[in-house]
């Protein structure tokens, strides 16, 4: 009985607590930051292609992570913010990659095939400056957020299909490991247009007929944040 006892006495003085100390989730938070998930979707289009190259259907991309804000200016309409993320990229294309004695030979295919894809997965540290017209009273605003994005690969794989002949390789070496971009994303609340351009090419050391392989990667979409 003196155990009920205790927990009965517990409870009577936590209520008469809660009527005393009533907590006021309204009271605005004059110093929030951004802090936010992002999730981009975007479609691919290869910027200095070769001759004979092509895009085959359509190359997509996805990236998500988490970016940190640090607000600039006391209206925090300014801000930095810097994160962490991932990225994939399939690009669909008729450049054939072909292992002869350990080194990969290209060329532009002619024949009919069912799949050529090169898939690329990659890690991002993205850096930007923001700026938005946020308030504390609501997170519903316009925004311009720029920046730079670095991006380390992780993994790839070139698959090809076609002619009965199937083919499955990884870790290429003539790609570049580091890619760097800018990129801009701009709209209101959760709905923002995305756009994107690789600086450098996504092969260091490739060519087709003695001529180098210097693509580069355009991408447009859409950007979704979510606090």
């Amino acid at each position: 009985m003196r155990f009920y006892t205790y927990i009965l006495f517990f409870f009577i003085s936590l209520s008469s607590f809660a009527q005393k100390e009533v907590i006021n989730f309204e009271v605005l938070d004059s110093l929030y930051r951004e802090d936010q998930l992002y999730l981009n979707l975007s479609f691919t289009s290869l910027q200095n292609k070769t001759p004979g190259l092509n895009q085959i259907k359509i190359s997509t991309a996805i990236s998500f992570g988490f970016l940190r804000d640090f607000p600039l200016n006391k209206k925090r309409t300014w801000a930095v913010a810097t994160g962490l993320g991932y990225s994939y990229s399939g690009l669909n294309q008729n450049v054939g990659i072909n292992e002869v004695d350990g080194e990969n030979q290209y060329s532009i295919i002619n024949t009919e095939f069912t799949k050529n894809k090169l898939l690329l997965h990659y890690i991002d540290l993205p850096i930007e400056i923001r700026w938005r017209t946020s308030t504390p009273e609501s997170h519903k605003f316009w925004r311009i957020y720029t920046g730079l994005k670095v991006s380390y690969l992780v993994y790839d794989q070139y698959k090809f299909d076609g002619g009965g002949i199937k083919i499955n390789q990884s870790g290429n070496s003539d790609l570049n490991k580091l890619q760097y971009g800018a990129y801009i994303a701009a709209g209101y609340n959760t709905w923002n247009i995305y756009v994107y351009y690789g600086l450098n090419p996504i092969f260091k050391s490739a060519s087709i007929n003695e001529q180098s392989l210097k693509l580069n990667s355009f991408n447009i979409g859409l950007m979704f944040y979510i606090l």
